[in-house]
């Protein structure tokens, strides 16, 4: 069965998820958080106390996530675990970090691989992540990739943990953003780059609106919407 997929790939805090959203909800199309998938298997591998350098054990927990995703509040997905809500544990930049760490690794990448072509069902599929239109939707009709300077990336962490009520602090985090960005680049694995038909977006200093103008157009383009 021949499904349409549109992938969106770029960094952390680039706005991935608010477009996928925004595009999957536009378009009535299934979405898909890759990103999740690793955080949740991080989170799940550090709770069991098992040694993130162990690639096997990590792809056993990979292969055997007892997963379910929800629609949630505008722009959000509910993520349970074994049916325990697990949201916003895996949203924290510790395990954001352990996520990086984690999907740098050839089996947990393999042992995903699978479950993610899984969720191509028809209508349609959105998929966020990092090496969607890479490696696991090469043949995706539309490509977006979406960036932005690391430095507005941090800015809007800061403002999203600060609504939070959560103090942090900006150099530290753009360090943070910083080294992850140099992870996932270089990884030998999958690494973060434009597929070579991607259309590039930089939200640095566009609004999320703009940015799902410019994707709808390419979808246009496409005829995968009227």
């Amino acid at each position: 069965m021949n499904v349409p997929v549109i992938t969106v790939d770029g960094p952390g805090g680039a706005g991935k998820g608010t477009l996928a959203f925004s595009l999957a909800r536009h378009l009535g199309w299934r979405m898909l958080d890759s990103g999740a998938l690793y955080r949740v298997t991080a989170y799940a591998a550090d709770a069991a106390g098992t040694d993130l350098d162990d690639e096997a054990a990590l792809a056993a927990i990979a292969r055997d996530l007892d997963l379910e995703f929800r629609p949630a509040a505008e722009g959000l997905t509910q993520v349970l675990l074994r049916g325990v809500d697990i949201s916003e544990a895996i949203r924290t930049e510790s395990c954001g970090a352990l996520a990086s760490k984690v999907a740098a690794m050839k089996p947990v990448r393999a042992a995903l691989l699978d479950r993610q072509r899984q969720m191509a069902k028809p209508p349609g599929l959105v998929a966020d992540g990092r090496d969607m239109g890479t490696v696991v939707f090469p043949g995706a009709p539309l490509k977006i990739f979406l960036t932005a300077s690391a430095v507005a990336r941090a800015q809007r962490r800061q403002q999203q943990l600060l609504a939070k009520g959560e103090s942090v602090n900006l150099a530290r985090l753009l360090g943070t953003i910083e080294e992850r960005d140099a992870r996932d680049r270089n990884r030998a694995e999958a690494p973060l780059v434009p597929a070579d038909d991607a259309v590039v977006i930089d939200s640095t200093a566009i609004s999320a609106d703009e940015v799902l103008a410019r994707a709808l157009a390419a979808a246009r383009e496409r005829r995968l919407v009227a």
